[in-house]
């Protein structure tokens, strides 16, 4: 695509970004087949090549309208498109770039500004989202239901074990999972413990920001970057060997600080270091001598992978054949490239499509009657669990079960 930018953009970094995207895309629409709102809606405009068109539109010149807002709100940043595209196009990064300063140059209403406050207030303070979600509890039977379908069950997470072995890795508490899911990480600490690695979290560590630059909120998104890569560096610096991310939109993330810090000098160098040293913990089991020591007690199972785990990470695969080498029977999962339609904040700005998208892929993880579903991404944890069929859980929660003495 011939493109020339103008406006604040033009001459940046983040012009840059958004140039080079543009420039690779040939309109060919291949991105659309994949893409789960088009899927939806059939609109052009929710597809990636529509979106992709009013944003160059906006980027050059024209001014964007309130419509054109609504559409790119309505994307679920999958990264679905990335996937299938065959010239490349990081459409994410020229989303990030594009989204938010159409978002500037359109406005909000007072409610919308309210209400992505109270989303990014709540959700990045782990005592905040511990104490609503107790709250919501005690008054469960009072809640209307899309509340009560808000709520994570209760999980007892069981012990952690001390740092005891020469290889150390560190480990991301998170915001939502530190206050709702923290079985995720005890379980990941006692699987590292057997294949002979100590996990290690950083007290000041905190929310990895994607909350925050997807809620209109980019400079927030880069203090709590800075406040992590200030929180990390020291057990970097003291032989750590990677940090372990559990849930797959973080992890992903982290691995866009570079993109997120490009224009703190201060912070870049160490934006980049700690992006190529993030992994999902798959990454390291697959590689490690883990043995089964029980059969799984009910081995037939569907495995959810989270739009971040397969176009963000590039793991497609990689949990289910694990799951298989110790014993499970993962069943296959009509269109698994579909978001679940979670996606951060989405499920709570975009209802009425996250709410289709989820009955469609609940159907296609139940199709095969699995004993359990298990995924590997707080977000679409909380999401799926609440819907109907088999009940689901982290994917580390189907390794602890089987190799623990």
């Amino acid at each position: 695509m011939r493109t020339v930018l103008q406006g604040p953009l033009a001459g940046t970094a983040g012009g840059a970004i958004a140039e080079q995207a543009l420039k690779a895309c040939v309109h060919c629409g291949m991105c659309n087949a994949t893409c789960p709102t088009y899927q939806l809606t059939g609109d052009e405009r929710d597809g990636p090549r529509g979106r992709i068109y009013m944003m160059k539109q906006a980027l050059e010149g024209a001014e964007p309208t309130r419509l054109t807002l609504d559409h790119l709100d309505s994307c679920l940043s999958c990264r679905a498109c990335e996937t299938t595209c065959p010239s490349g196009v990081q459409y994410h990064r020229l989303y990030d770039v594009a989204h938010a300063e159409i978002a500037e140059t359109v406005g909000r209403s007072p409610r919308e500004h309210l209400q992505r406050w109270a989303i990014r207030t709540l959700a990045g303070s782990p005592p905040l989202f511990r104490l609503a979600v107790t709250l919501g509890r005690a008054i469960r039977f009072a809640l209307p239901a899309s509340l009560k379908s808000k709520l994570p069950p209760r999980v007892v997470p069981g012990p952690t074990p001390g740092a005891v072995h020469a290889r150390r890795m560190l480990m991301l508490g998170g915001c939502v999972q530190a206050a709702t899911a923290t079985h995720f990480n005890a379980a990941m600490a006692r699987i590292l413990d057997r294949v002979g690695v100590s996990l290690m979290e950083a007290p000041k560590a905190g929310c990895c920001g994607a909350l925050h630059l997807h809620l209109d909120a980019a400079e927030a998104a880069r203090a709590a970057a800075r406040t992590n890569l200030d929180a990390w560096a020291p057990f970097l610096d003291a032989g750590a060997e990677a940090i372990l991310v559990n849930s797959s939109g973080c992890a992903a993330f982290l691995k866009d600080y570079p993109d997120l810090l490009r224009d703190d000098p201060a912070y870049a160098d160490q934006a980049s270091r700690l992006a190529a040293l993030v992994r999902d913990p798959v990454e390291i089991l697959a590689r490690s001598d883990l043995t089964a020591l029980r059969a799984p007690a009910e081995p037939r199972i569907a495995v959810h992978e989270p739009c971040t785990l397969q176009h963000g990470l590039k793991l497609t695969g990689q949990i289910a054949s694990l799951l298989r080498n110790l014993g499970y029977d993962p069943q296959p999962v009509a269109d698994n490239h579909l978001c679940c339609g979670s996606a951060g904040a989405y499920s709570l700005l975009q209802p009425k499509l996250s709410s289709q998208l989820k009955t469609n892929k609940l159907a296609a993880l139940n199709a095969s009657a699995p004993a359990a579903v298990y995924t590997a991404n707080i977000g679409c944890w909380t999401h799926l669990a609440s819907g109907d069929g088999a009940p689901v859980h982290h994917w580390l929660e189907a390794v602890d079960e089987v190799t623990r003495p």
